[in-house]
């Protein structure tokens, strides 16, 4: 992909394999990805949805898992079996019906057609209550004895340690949505709400076909910010890793 970018567009289609270019053409390749489409605008849609959908379903995930991993209550283990198969369910099934939805509220062509249907992460509430499920229940009963309410010890105590299990769930939910392509081309007409896999599309014309070479400069442009997360996040959960494992 980056090595493409560097390339002109007679070195891209020859029929001899050669990686590095023999003529660099990286200038007018990301000139003309910046040119075709609003690279930023797509980049900054893509941070907003992500950012989010993560803080919502943290938010509903973190209790939910907490009661279903430390709390008695009748139909604990029903309510563990739809999280399961809410996972085992991909989008493309309700998908309609969400559509509908989302129309008849007015909410298609905005951010929230791309958030709301993500609020609930099955995946991160049976992650959490994995985690949960370790966390000592000497804790937990010493806290409720010095009176904290249930809602406290999930948020001042015992998310205390979840941080290592917070960090993977963000990392792989963050590069799903930043990735994902259905659903903006689902719900969205307005090019200026377009997240980066959709805004990529903007360099395919239905008489020339894709700038291979622009194409590629926008595609590193709009991955190089995941890498760049990917290897802080993973360095900070490694280290939450290691302290989780001191304590």
């Amino acid at each position: 992909m980056v090595l493409t970018s560097l390339k002109p567009p007679n070195e891209i289609f020859t029929v001899d394999l050669h990686l590095w270019p023999r003529e660099w053409y990286a200038v007018e390749n990301y000139a003309t990805a910046f040119a075709k489409a609003p690279l930023f605008r797509f980049m900054l849609n893509g941070a907003l949805v992500c950012v989010a959908i993560l803080l919502i379903q943290v938010l509903i995930a973190v209790p939910a898992a907490y009661a279903l991993a430390k709390l008695s209550f009748r139909g604990r283990e029903l309510c563990f079996a739809l999280v399961i198969i809410g996972i085992l369910i991909p989008i493309q099934v309700p998908a309609i019906p969400i559509y509908i939805a989302l129309a008849w509220t007015g909410l298609l062509d905005t951010y929230s057609a791309l958030i709301l249907p993500f609020s609930v992460s099955a995946f991160g509430i049976f992650l959490l209550r994995q985690f949960f499920k370790t966390f000592p229940d000497e804790i937990i009963d010493a806290a409720r004895l010095d009176g904290y309410s249930e809602i406290a010890i999930v948020w001042l105590v015992v998310l205390r340690s979840a941080w290592p299990a917070i960090g993977s769930f963000a990392l792989f939910e963050f590069i799903y949505h930043w990735n994902d392509l259905y659903w903006p081309l689902v719900v969205l007409t307005d090019a200026n709400l377009s997240t980066p896999p959709l805004g990529l599309l903007f360099y395919r014309t239905q008489t020339s076909g894709s700038d291979f070479g622009a194409l590629m400069a926008a595609t590193t442009v709009i991955t190089a910010p995941l890498i760049v997360a990917f290897l802080l996040v993973q360095r900070q959960f490694k280290q939450g890793l290691a302290i989780g494992g001191i304590r």
